[in-house]
Formats: structure tokens, C-alpha cells, sequence
């Protein structure tokens, strides 16, 4: 059941990031010091349903990382 869970989790992560819109320059200018300088979070510009994929997404990688987690507790106390 939790491999079924994990599976679906990473479905729907997967989904959720196609969906995002994407951000030119945001990659390089991280690593070439770009506009921003070295501030990850300058180009932060989400608004309305943006906002709200990027916070599903951010929750269901949390919930991912959780679920990994448990399975290994779980498999490692068998």
C-alpha cells in the first residue's frame, strides 16, 4: 500500500511541475550570478494559480519525502 502511495506521489509531482509555467533565465542566473545576483528567491514573482500549483507542489514533494521516510523505517523494522 505505501509503494502504491509513493507511486502516486511522485505522479502527481510530476504533473504538478509540467504544469508550472517556466522562468526564463532562472537556472543560469543562479549559476552565472545573472540580474539577481545570487539571491534564489529575487525572480519569485507567483500570483493567483501559480502560486497555488507551486504550493501543491511544494506539499506533495513534503508528503514524498515523508512517505520514503516511513517505508524505510517500516521496511528496515521487518
Amino acid at each position: 500500500m505505501l509503494d502504491i502511495l509513493i507511486m502516486l506521489t511522485s505522479v502527481v509531482i510530476i504533473l504538478l511541475v509540467l504544469l508550472q509555467s517556466g522562468k526564463s533565465a532562472g537556472v543560469s542566473s543562479a549559476f552565472t550570478g545573472g540580474n539577481g545576483g545570487l539571491n534564489l528567491f529575487s525572480n519569485l514573482k507567483e500570483r493567483g494559480p501559480e502560486k497555488v500549483i507551486a504550493m501543491v507542489t511544494l506539499c506533495s514533494i513534503v508528503l514524498f519525502f515523508i512517505l520514503v521516510i516511513i517505508k524505510l523505517i517500516v521496511t528496515q523494522n521487518a
